[in-house]
């Protein structure tokens, strides 16, 4: 009786999942390629990894010149730069010298929102809006059955609060998942007209830079000031009445600011930075370097011009590290697409397709390895010509060290 009881509830269970309107499964047949079919794929690929493989070169051989001019910048900066007092007056002999300040943000006028009422004193006012929309997610797998491989893919619905609009028409099933066509309210971010540190005014490239955004706290804004249309719950806007259970098509919309620069300010005192730029008049402007780099850097705390390229020479370095690892694992990924034919030549042998498949991939990764630094060292030749020379030399060692191993094991025969 008991087992009975088990198997019944299973059942139902299998049925509330056929039926649930939030789910379905499409199943297609794929045919097997033949040789020729896959082969031709193969081919395709192998072109992709030419491609992919010249790309790769081109990444790391412009990464060390880049790298190297940014530090000459960085080196040239540091020795011409000229530091300020927060509290200096212009000084018109510093005109189109490079200067370090460290003030705090001063804007002419506070940024608001009238639709809802929101005022802030700071350099940018963000609204994101967000919709209650419908979601398609799916997942497939691949099985054989009856000679033939077929691929079961499930298709699944729910609401989230998104961004951005949701198109419904692209989901395989979009009866009873319509989505609006458009947001009732658009995102927007305002910027200060008017940028300021100290005596000066701050150009557009700085303005950018500025972007610690934190959310606006909506706990002490009167309910009697918002539309009677609007409701207030965990620092957002919605337009609904009733936040905790939306429907389909409601939106909500949250503040948040960048860059304090009010004295009064009730959400904290005014952001302090640090700036790195040519002085013309009254304006910061971008400074061009005799290595043909701009600098125009700012940084969101009180630093020093000696912090500030520091952390700019260590900006880089992290850059040139980064870009050098994707060279490499773009190369890696293009000798092996390259190679792949010599697999599907040999991939109906079960023992003979594994043993290629590892050989490839080590061939590739000794390639790689070698091609990227000698790439490199070419790229540090006209500056470095000795660190050049030493990984040339580090590249050349694993086919050495092989040719080596080869001779030993022709003597021992």
């Amino acid at each position: 009786m008991f087992d009975w009881r088990v198997q019944q509830v299973r059942d139902m269970s299998s049925a509330q999942t056929i039926t649930d309107p939030n789910q379905h499964k499409r199943v297609s047949v794929k045919s097997n390629p033949g040789f020729l079919e896959r082969l031709s794929e193969t081919a395709g690929g192998t072109v992709v990894g030419v491609g992919l493989f010249f790309l790769s070169i081109y990444i790391l051989f412009t990464n060390e010149g880049r790298a190297l001019r940014t530090a000459y910048s960085l080196d040239e900066g540091l020795s011409q730069v000229v530091s300020l007092e927060p509290f200096s007056h212009l000084d018109p002999q510093n005109n189109d010298r490079l200067v370090h300040l460290s003030a705090k943000l001063h804007t002419s006028q506070p940024l608001h929102d009238p639709n809802y009422r929101v005022l802030v004193q700071a350099v940018k006012l963000k609204r994101q809006v967000e919709m209650y929309q419908w979601v398609e997610y799916q997942e497939s797998k691949d099985y054989q059955e009856d000679g033939q491989t077929k691929s079961e893919t499930t298709y699944n619905y729910n609401t989230e609060w998104k961004s951005e609009l949701v198109n419904s028409r692209h989901f395989d099933k979009e009866i009873g998942h319509q989505n609006p066509s458009a947001m009732a309210v658009e995102s927007v971010t305002v910027v200060a007209p008017d940028v300021g540190v100290g005596p000066f005014s701050l150009s557009k490239g700085l303005v950018e830079q500025i972007n610690n955004f934190q959310t606006l706290s909506l706990r002490d804004l009167s309910l009697f000031n918002i539309d009677p249309f609007l409701s207030i719950d965990d620092d957002y806007f919605y337009h609904t009445q009733n936040p905790r259970r939306p429907e389909v098509g409601d939106v909500r919309v949250r503040f948040s600011f960048a860059g304090l620069s009010g004295e009064t300010s009730p959400f904290g005192p005014a952001q302090t930075v640090s700036v790195v730029a040519m002085q013309r008049g009254e304006q910061l402007r971008p400074y061009r370097t005799k290595s043909g780099d701009t600098l125009e850097i700012l940084y969101l705390e009180e630093l020093s011009a000696e912090e500030v390229f520091e952390k700019e020479q260590q900006s880089n370095s992290m850059k040139t590290w980064g870009l050098r690892a994707a060279g490499w694992a773009l190369m890696f990924l293009s000798i092996q697409m390259t190679m792949r034919i010599i697999y599907t030549l040999v991939d109906w042998v079960p023992v003979l397709r594994e043993l290629v498949s590892v050989g490839l991939k080590i061939f590739a990764l000794c390639v790689s390895c070698s091609l990227s630094l000698l790439t490199i060292g070419v790229g540090w030749m006209f500056y470095r010509p000795l660190v050049a020379a030493a990984l040339g030399a580090l590249a050349l060692l694993p086919m050495f060290l092989a040719r080596s191993g080869l001779v030993t094991a022709k003597k021992n025969e």
